[in-house]
């Protein structure tokens, strides 16, 4: 097994961090620059740094705070949120970010991923996927959403993971909109779902409250990356703490 990375988020919106729960009932938690220079410190393998209302506001990607945060720190910053095609992954990548994260605008383009990764190398392109449960559905029954989890695409979740692979994404950021902000653990299933599917990596996000979150994340849900923003930004535990507890289970992390 490779490392396991550890990677702190931070849902921007209007310059500032803020947190919510299913990307609603947001709160202001503070700078994105000294979040991401505390982090660094602590350890943090990767930031993931997402404008969580560019894309339902359609505007373009946070370009200023970006640039600001990759100035400040040293560690791989990876940029989602208001992506639509090629002029705005090039923006994002030229202001300092090492991957965009592309969600909405891959479900309605799908050809965006393979030009994307054609032009800037598979290794830059992360494709998110947000997802929730159909209703009264079996354990695989979940369904793709877009636009910060507003809009239902009537997608399955596993064949578009498959095809997204092949059309050139180097990782997976999948988010389980029914578990984020919650702090009750990670949708296992889900993750290993797709885990089981895929050959590139899977990143866990939604729903991190405990030590053993992240832990269950690695050895139920298959992944290859966990983040986490809660339980980060208002210091219940640091970057260092989950890669001590995690070493202890025998998780391979880079301390």
């Amino acid at each position: 097994m490779s490392f396991v990375r550890v990677i702190p988020c931070l849902d921007v919106k209007d310059g500032l961090v803020v947190k919510g729960t299913r990307f609603v009932s947001l709160r202001d938690v503070g700078d994105p620059v000294e979040f991401a220079e505390r982090y660094e410190r602590q350890g943090a393998d990767e930031l993931a740094l997402l404008d969580i209302t560019a894309t339902v506001e359609k505007r373009a990607t946070m370009v200023d705070v970006v640039r600001r945060v990759a100035d400040s720190v040293s560690v791989p910053v990876s940029v989602g949120g208001g992506i639509k095609d090629i002029s705005d992954i090039e923006r994002l990548l030229h202001a300092g970010a090492d991957k965009v994260i592309v969600n909405s605008a891959a479900v309605k383009n799908p050809e965006l991923v393979r030009e994307a990764s054609e032009i800037y190398g598979s290794g830059r392109i992360t494709v998110a996927i947000d997802v929730r449960r159909k209703p009264g559905s079996a354990e695989e029954g979940w369904e793709v959403v877009i636009n910060g989890g507003r809009v239902p695409t009537g997608m399955d979740v596993l064949e578009w993971a498959d095809r997204v692979q092949e059309l050139g994404a180097g990782e997976l950021l999948v988010t389980s909109m029914d578990t984020d902000g919650t702090k009750s653990g990670y949708d296992n299933v889900l993750n290993a779902a797709i885990a089981s599917r895929v050959s590139i990596p899977v990143v866990a996000s939604g729903g991190a409250g405990e030590l053993e979150h992240i832990r269950d994340a690695v050895l139920e849900g298959r992944v290859q990356a966990v983040l986490a923003a809660s339980i980060f930004h208002f210091n219940e535990y640091t970057v260092s703490d989950v890669k001590n507890y995690l070493k202890r289970f025998g998780i391979p992390v880079k301390i």
